[in-house]
């Protein structure tokens, strides 16, 4: 039987915290959002010097993705133990009761991506619904040109951060009557300013110019407008970082045309989903780029998009650089820089290999034989 939202908002409230939530996500101020998330901090469990994780293969190429980070994490040498738990879109809510509760107790988690296929009113997305149970509110995509992938850009180097549990994502449907179906976007003073904060402080923390919110003000003026003022508010308190603003529409075609102009974004929901994925798209494409879905007390690491890739499953032919460069990111997040930086050296060594582009970069490389290659590259640094 599932657990009810009750018992679920009891689960949240007996956490132990970690004294790194700095290390990734900023501290919001105390007049943003409530006076005690100042005091929060993110738990990540420890046992014996060793970090615990929770794995979550997911669909498609998940599974397998998640056999070469485990190669990757021993090769490296990384103090961290994977509890790995069944979450795909067969799971069952006692399975998917059992992720939570390992994430709750791990604070930290890889993911592959759950298919969301199911077309039904009443079936629910797997990863809308974990972001909703964790408050997992912002998604963090980081785009920048490698060399080693020939793309029409190359100078590209933005960082899309998404509201990641309202708008169109809230699940509030219904038909009306035969026919018309409404469904509503919720947009909220508090949730905007969140974002905007942490888009404002995370510019700061990493020596970013400017921040553009994306909207569709002009148009949906109340909702649209609600989080273009919350930007505006948030913007006041940060006088040594530009502060602009675009539509969405127009953001697009400046992204295609003139990605150059942009450095921190943030955006709602949708618009996030639609501008980190053509982001993605610039620099080479789902199979190089992660992602990460951080709240106040959880993060979760994974692709940047949120493709399964169910028509490569199995293959050996699906590019495990994004799966890779997920756990790096997770690695430097708790802490574990020195591995986190063995594996994105790596993992760049690699992207200037011609003869190591797996076929979603015109290559014919296979998966297996870019992680032995890093995996060799990691052996070489370490003089083993």
């Amino acid at each position: 039987m599932s657990l009810t939202s009750s018992c679920r908002r009891i689960l949240r409230s007996n956490l132990v915290t970690r004294s790194g939530f700095q290390k990734l996500l900023p501290a919001v101020s105390r007049s943003v959002h409530c006076s005690s998330v100042k005091e929060q901090k993110l738990h990540s469990a420890k046992y014996g010097g060793r970090h615990c994780v929770t794995m979550l293969p997911g669909d498609g190429v998940g599974p397998e993705m998640m056999l070469y980070v485990r190669e990757v994490f021993k090769s490296v040498g990384a103090p961290v133990d994977f509890e790995e738990v069944q979450m795909d879109h067969t799971s069952t809510d006692t399975e998917y009761d059992h992720a939570i509760l390992s994430l709750k107790r791990n604070g930290i988690a890889i993911k592959g991506n759950v298919e969301s296929g199911n077309l039904s009113p009443d079936a629910t997305s797997r990863n809308v619904e974990l972001r909703a149970d964790l408050d997992l509110f912002a998604n963090v995509v980081v785009c920048k040109s490698n060399p080693g992938v020939k793309t029409r850009h190359n100078n590209i180097d933005v960082v899309i951060i998404r509201e990641n549990t309202e708008g169109e994502y809230s699940n509030l449907e219904h038909e009306t009557v035969g026919g018309v179906v409404e469904s509503l976007k919720i947009i909220t003073e508090r949730k905007s300013t969140r974002i905007a904060k942490y888009a404002f402080d995370y510019a700061l923390r990493h020596g970013r110019k400017k921040v553009t919110a994306v909207h569709k003000a002009n148009i949906m003026k109340m909702g649209d407008g609600l989080f273009l003022e919350s930007c505006h508010k948030v913007s006041e308190m940060y006088p040594t970082i530009e502060f602009d603003s675009m539509i969405v529409d127009n953001c697009s075609m400046q992204m295609v045309s003139r990605p150059e102009q942009f450095d921190v974004m943030v955006l709602p929901n949708l618009y996030g989903n639609i501008l980190a994925n053509i982001a993605t798209g610039l620099i080479g494409g789902a199979g190089i780029v992660s992602g990460v879905n951080i709240g106040e007390k959880y993060a979760i690491f994974e692709l940047g998009t949120r493709n399964t890739g169910k028509k490569i499953a199995g293959k050996n032919i699906a590019n495990p650089t994004a799966m890779l460069r997920a756990g790096s990111d997770l690695l430097g997040y708790l802490g574990l820089h020195l591995h986190s930086d063995m594996i994105t050296n790596a993992l760049d060594e690699v992207l200037q290999d011609e003869q190591m582009h797996t076929a979603d970069l015109g290559g014919q490389a296979t998966s297996a034989e870019v992680v032995q290659r890093v995996i060799s590259l990691i052996q070489k640094e370490r003089n083993i």
